[in-house]
């Protein structure tokens, strides 16, 4: 099998300026070895890296087939002690690193498929097939990878009987049919819970992609036994909206109050909790485990106790039929999930205290809420948006790879009748946007609604990240937005229209973008939600 031929890449215009105080990275020794990233090609670009170069020589080298067996056998006792994928350093790319995904076969082994987000097209699915290095039991793929990129992936071997298809069209139907059994590699020991799998995906990190200091990936030190720690309650309500009953998790910082009136004579809001209300409770809370990054966010300093609102999806179908920009959804989320947690705990009842978040169709389902409600949400985390999404698509029809301005831009710019206006006596919402390298379109969508938001004079800031459709990058910039949105940084004048709760750390007026930006590369992801 050949090399993936060459992809065409574009390029990424965003303001690269955005971060004021990024993060320091925790798990390098030197980030200042690192070269600028800005404008490096970001496109995965076919390679093989120098240490299975090394062996292919050596092993052509042996003198004999107990000599080789020696070879393969140290080879795959040097993965195990450093895990995998293998990351090296490559001499004329000091700003990329070959990265090399390793299987190890058997017998019965035909053809091995990686699964990673950001990297393998879901339309190509045979440039994704490993190579077998020839009288060993070792299968690999190497790319060459922008040295900030972080992304998860899944593997697997087929051992079918019968000859491998040669025909490439009968060949992508056996890989699409292969996929349901892929799992995590088990040479990697980071791993992240898969959505609606009981199982696992592998995550690897770059040494120059954005630190995670508050999730549970490796070198974060979350979950911490020495702090104090939060709760967790899953309840269920009878949403009148959508006309069935949803189970919502609902997230209390320590020593919160519990069942206290809604508002006692005389009280200032300023004592009440923010508000986080987040899609897809199931995966945050269910399977991420978000409560331990937010206990960590409010032990550190960087968050104040706050409470977070999250409706499970329930499902695929169910989910594609109720997230995205549906009045049902949205008034579910503002006439009926916070007035019922408000009349329990002492929640905020300020727009500027309060954010709506979610990722893929939950991403849209946020923005239509902060756009068409800004009286309930005044701020917006929109990771990954489907902005694809659209009135009239058939029920589980998705679009990832649209093309023209989005149906929301539309909406956003008047041409409809009914939405809020930040020039209108209505202050419009925050709008912050997570977007990976990626995700074909995405970016081009973002950047076209960006500019109406702006125009209507919404505070909109955009981060473009160097990873896909991906919970690993999003757990991570989930928790930076919020530090940005209702941090407590001591800088309050930094946003000045965005009134007190948001924007009190850095200012965020321009894309944040930070070291990631550049060349990325216009494909089908690996999946879609």
């Amino acid at each position: 099998m050949s090399d993936c031929p060459p992809l065409e890449g574009r390029t990424d215009t965003d303001d690269l300026t955005g971060l004021t105080n990024p993060p320091t990275p925790t798990d390098l020794t030197n980030p200042t070895d690192f070269p600028d990233l800005t404008g490096l090609d970001a496109t995965p670009r076919p390679v093989t890296g120098p240490r299975i170069a090394r062996l292919a020589r050596q092993l052509q080298g042996a003198r004999d087939a107990a000599a080789r067996d020696a070879l393969t056998e140290a080879f795959w006792a040097e993965a195990a002690r450093t895990g995998t994928p293998l990351v090296e350093e490559l001499d004329d790319a000091p700003g990329h690193r070959a990265v090399t995904f390793l299987w190890r076969g058997h017998r019965a082994t035909r053809r091995v498929l990686l699964l990673a987000r950001g990297i393998t097209d879901r339309d190509r699915l045979a440039d994704s097939l490993l190579h077998h290095l020839p009288g060993t039991d070792i299968w690999y793929l190497g790319h060459r990878l922008r040295a900030d990129h972080r992304g998860s992936y899944r593997m697997v071997a087929d051992i079918s009987a019968g000859a491998v298809p040669a025909d490439p069209v009968l060949l992508q139907r056996r890989l699409l049919a292969l996929r349901a059994h892929a799992g995590a590699d088990p040479l990697n020991r980071d791993r992240i819970p898969a959505r609606w799998r009981d199982a696992e995906d592998s995550v690897f990190a770059l040494p120059a992609a954005p630190p995670q200091p508050w999730t549970g990936s490796p070198h974060s030190g979350v979950p911490r036994g020495d702090i104090p720690r939060g709760t967790v309650e899953r309840h269920t309500l009878a949403a009148g909206a959508l006309g069935a009953e949803r189970d919502v998790w609902v997230y209390l910082p320590p020593d919160a109050v519990p069942y206290r009136p809604a508002r006692e004579p005389g009280e200032r809001d300023g004592h009440r909790l923010p508000l986080l209300v987040l899609c897809d409770g199931d995966m945050w809370f269910g399977r991420l485990g978000l409560r331990d990054t937010v206990d960590a966010l409010i032990a550190d300093g960087a968050l104040p106790p706050l409470a977070v609102l999250a409706p499970d999806a329930v499902g695929t179908a169910t989910r594609r039929l109720e997230l995205g920009g549906r009045e049902s959804y949205v008034s579910f989320l503002a006439d009926e999930v916070v007035p019922w947690a408000s009349a329990r705990w002492p929640l905020t009842g300020l727009p500027e205290r309060t954010v709506v978040a979610g990722q893929g169709l939950g991403g849209m389902t946020a923005l239509y809420a902060g756009l068409t409600r800004p009286e309930r949400f005044g701020a917006v985390v929109a990771q990954s948006p489907s902005l694809w999404w659209r009135p009239g698509l058939e029920p589980g029809a998705v679009a990832p790879d649209a093309v023209g301005t989005p149906w929301l831009a539309t909406l956003a710019a008047g041409l409809r009748d009914g939405l809020p206006s930040g020039r209108d006596g209505v202050r419009g919402a925050v709008v912050h946007f997570d977007v990976g390298l990626h995700e074909g379109a995405l970016a081009e969508h973002t950047e076209a609604l960006r500019a109406v938001l702006r125009a209507r004079g919404h505070r909109v800031t955009r981060n473009v990240h160097n990873g896909g459709h991906d919970y690993a990058c999003w757990r991570g910039f989930l928790a930076d937005a919020l530090v940005k949105l209702v941090g407590t940084g001591a800088d309050a004048s930094a946003a000045p229209s965005a009134g007190p709760g948001i924007g009190t750390g850095p200012a965020l007026d321009v894309d944040a973008a930070g070291s990631q930006g550049g060349t990325g590369l216009t494909r089908s992801s690996a999946g879609c939600l």
